[in-house]
């Protein structure tokens, strides 16, 4: 439950610092990108709280991350990169507390 919170915390604090005259717009975008996890709906069973979706899940793959954070540093995609960077940093970072490992 808390890695699911973080997942609307850390944009929000984010939005907080870098981006509070558009706060609304750019808040709205990077929750959107949270729709990259439709890709767990391919998986059997569709959620498993013990599973690693760095590496697992089809948009959660290394170099799926790698174009997320490439998308940060073009002006029109920076908040829909940063919004899946920061997903796939938070699914990493929970990969890492419940399995020991940063991808699967």
């Amino acid at each position: 439950m808390l890695h699911l919170g973080l997942h609307f915390f850390v944009p929000a604090l984010l939005v907080g610092l870098f981006y509070r005259n558009i706060w609304k717009t750019a808040y709205f975008v990077m929750i959107v990108t949270m729709l990259v996890d439709i890709d767990h709906l391919l998986a059997d069973p569709i959620y498993n709280p013990n599973r690693c979706s760095i590496g697992f899940h089809p948009l959660h793959q290394i170099w799926f991350v790698a174009l997320y954070v490439v998308l940060c540093f073009v002006p029109k995609t920076r908040l829909v990169g940063l919004g899946l960077s920061v997903h796939m940093a938070l699914d990493a970072i929970d990969c890492q507390i419940t399995n020991e490992v940063w991808v699967s």
